[in-house]
């Protein structure tokens, strides 16, 4: 750690891949790549990569001024993007920000320097939401990861997690080619997901006698929120669909491992959030009931997808099929998940 190159303020070299997809989402991908060069750590080279849209493809080499543009040669996804991202790249550290997140200058840097300690094999940051349309009444903070976003109860201070995301990460780049990078076939295509993100953090973690991995707060990103995200519908689809793709997660690395933050969560923070709305109705806040019985029906509707998703696994087990292999790239998928 001793030899990094000159002018990286004592950091290793980095390189930060942004996976992009949707023309739609064009002002925010230029916004994401803006937000890298005004870093406060000077970063080796943006690789912007650009997943089966051969249109975004040739408007994003012409109008990206500094970044490296590359079309994504393999499995149509977030996760194939990233690893051809990674690929193209030449950096000692890999980072990664989604094309509708807006780092702050001070991101990079505040998550590099938790990697001077040997044992840390990634770190991530805080995301906070950017609502287009204002946040609504109903919608409760400690479900702040349905929009992609860091939710009440998550640590204050940097601590040691199971698992940060993949819209705010940096990796060693050693510990993420021993683990192959994200699973191809396991992670966001189009708009249906599963949690990709989690899996490398836990495949990475164990590989080579272990290692750990860091949530710091003071590493900042904004995740842009449109309308339709915040919408009663889009909430529960959102909720049934990380339900599927935690039992999916489980199926691959186990139940106990897979789940174990969920737990808590669901013993320790939702039970205080639904508390804190009634507290606020009783006091003449007629939208803390709302939040409360969004927190029920948020969870129950994760539970619930949860479970359908452990029984078509288990059916497939007796089966003799693999779910992973087995399950079809939905054409029109009903939900995205962030």
């Amino acid at each position: 750690m001793d030899d990094y190159p000159a002018g990286m303020r004592g950091f290793p070299s980095v390189s930060v891949v942004i996976a992009a997809c949707s023309m739609d989402r064009w002002d925010c991908l230029r916004a994401a790549v803006a937000s890298v060069r005004a870093q406060t750590v000077q970063v080796l080279e943006t690789v912007v990569v650009i997943d089966h849209n051969p249109g975004l493809m040739a408007k994003a080499a012409g109008e990206l001024p500094g970044a490296t543009v590359i079309a994504n040669p393999g499995i149509r996804g977030a996760s194939g993007a990233r690893n051809a991202g990674a690929a193209a790249s030449r950096g000692e550290m890999l980072a990664f920000l989604d094309d509708d997140a807006i780092a702050s200058p001070s991101w990079l840097e505040s998550l590099l320097h938790h990697f001077k300690e040997p044992q840390v094999v990634g770190a991530g940051g805080r995301l906070e939401p950017l609502w287009k349309t204002g946040r609504p009444q109903w919608f409760p903070e400690e479900f702040d990861w349905a929009v992609g976003c860091s939710y009440l109860g998550m640590p204050e201070s940097a601590t040691v997690v199971r698992n940060v995301w993949s819209n705010t990460m940096a990796i060693r780049r050693q510990a993420f080619e021993a683990v192959g990078g994200f699973r191809d076939d396991f992670g966001k295509i189009g708009g249906w997901s599963r949690p990709e993100d989690t899996d490398l953090c836990l495949r990475t973690a164990a590989s080579d006698g272990g290692g750990t991995w860091i949530y710091e707060p003071g590493a900042i990103a904004g995740h842009q929120v449109p309308a339709e995200r915040t919408t009663l519908s889009y909430f529960l689809r959102r909720c049934y669909y990380e339900g599927q793709g935690k039992a999916t997660l489980a199926s691959l690395n186990g139940t106990s491992q897979s789940i174990s933050t969920e737990r808590r969560y669901a013993r320790y923070v939702l039970p205080q959030g639904v508390v804190r709305g009634l507290r606020k109705t009783a006091r003449g806040d007629t939208s803390g009931l709302a939040r409360s019985i969004a927190i029920i029906a948020g969870t129950s509707f994760a539970v619930a997808g949860f479970l359908a998703e452990r029984a078509v696994g288990y059916v497939a087990a007796r089966r003799g099929t693999g779910r992973l292999a087995a399950a079809p790239v939905p054409t029109r998928p009903p939900v995205s998940r962030p």
